[in-house]
């Protein structure tokens, strides 16, 4: 089983994603992070993985495309993107798991995932759209439509919380997400 996870955005010159105005915590770092520490737990159980990047910067073509290029190339199995979100209200809080639209082998790894953070997390928000009956979120967004493995993309929770930025700087607290995203990759492939 060859898996890709994507620590989402580019760093320091490029591009540091959400950061908290409360620590200036920043996306890049907490993703990258987390991602080491999904790509150990699946390593443990056998699978391959590789990551989109394994420091701070990226190479200087990159763009969303090297990600799925990276990804396609490499014949992955599944992608899975890890982010932080942001909003303009610091009350918003909360994960969410967003697929392509559409009934895709994406939207069942999405909901594996997201079961298991829901379980890890009882005590968090989970941000849903049951419209189509399962709990993920929908969006074109670019690494979802363009990898040819079943996708997804994982908002952990909000920087611009002040709660959630405290837990998303704690290592203790990422690492019971990146276990809980990596049982709900395993669940997915004990599933297909």
């Amino acid at each position: 089983m060859r898996i890709v996870i994507d620590p989402g955005h580019a760093g320091r010159l490029t591009d540091p994603g959400a950061v908290s105005p409360f620590t200036g915590l920043r996306e890049s770092d907490v993703v990258l992070s987390m991602a080491f520490m999904i790509q150990r737990y699946l390593r443990a159980v056998g699978y391959e993985v590789l990551l989109t990047r394994t420091q701070d910067e990226q190479p200087e073509t990159d763009d969303l495309s090297y990600r799925t290029n990276l990804s396609n190339s490499w014949g992955a199995d599944l992608f899975v993107s890890l982010h932080c979100n942001s909003a303009g209200s610091s009350s918003a809080q909360g994960y969410e798991v967003w697929t392509s639209p559409g009934q895709t082998q994406g939207d069942v790894l999405a909901t594996k995932i997201f079961n298991q953070v829901a379980g890890e997390f009882p005590d968090r928000t989970g941000r849903t759209d049951y419209s189509d009956g399962d709990p993920d979120k929908e969006s074109k967004f670019y690494v979802l439509v363009y990898t040819d493995a079943p996708a997804c993309l994982v908002e952990t929770a909000f920087l611009s919380n002040e709660e959630e930025t405290t837990l998303l700087s704690n290592l203790t607290w990422q690492d019971r997400y990146a276990r809980a995203i990596a049982r709900g990759i395993t669940d997915y492939v004990g599933g297909i």
